[in-house]
């Protein structure tokens, strides 16, 4: 085990991520995660600050993607564009690996306190979202429900995007499901 071998990071997240779907999430252990990965447990947590990481650890990338497509967004632009916007950023961030989301997903949603963790995760996006669009000028009461939805809209087009077969794109499947809302809403 190589203590400062390049790639421990990468090698982990595979390892950790192989072994929640063969074992489980519960079943697994730091120990496991780095003996697969060929690492120490201590270099395990250089990386991540406990297992749960390994799988939220793009999360901060994700926030900070959205956040600068909000602030870069025209200035004459809707609370609801703005969100799609930061939804597009998003989906360059996780849309770009359709097999791993999908793992990844499957992992969170069968275990309880890691879903969560996931939609704690989202409320936080939520509320950095509602911060941004304040910002912006756009008033408290339509920036919190725009940046709401907007994660309502993401979690409906990650689903579809994770179960599609065909080629359906993660930006595409959000513009799809922000379609679908404002149909909704015109006929409410």
């Amino acid at each position: 085990m190589g203590r400062w071998e390049p790639g421990a990071s990468g090698r982990l997240r595979e390892a950790a991520l192989a072994l929640y779907l063969e074992r489980g999430f519960e079943q697994t252990m730091v120990a496991d995660i780095a003996e697969r990965a060929g690492v120490t447990a201590r270099t395990f947590f250089r990386h991540f600050a406990d297992k749960r990481e390994v799988l939220f650890e793009a999360s901060a990338d994700l926030e900070k993607s959205a956040l600068a497509a909000l602030a870069d967004a025209p200035a004459p632009a809707s609370a609801m564009d703005l969100v799609s916007a930061a939804l597009d950023a998003a989906a360059e961030v996780v849309g770009t690996d359709r097999e791993l989301a999908r793992k990844r997903h499957a992992v969170i949603m069968a275990n309880t306190d890691l879903r969560e963790r996931e939609l704690i995760k989202l409320a936080h996006l939520s509320a950095a979202l509602a911060d941004g669009l304040r910002l912006r000028g756009i008033d408290d009461t339509e920036a919190s429900l725009a940046a709401e939805t907007g994660i309502a809209v993401y979690r409906v087009a990650f689903e579809r995007w994770a179960d599609d077969t065909g080629g359906l794109d993660l930006s595409e499947a959000i513009r799809m499901s922000l379609a679908t809302l404002r149909t909704l809403t015109a006929s409410a």
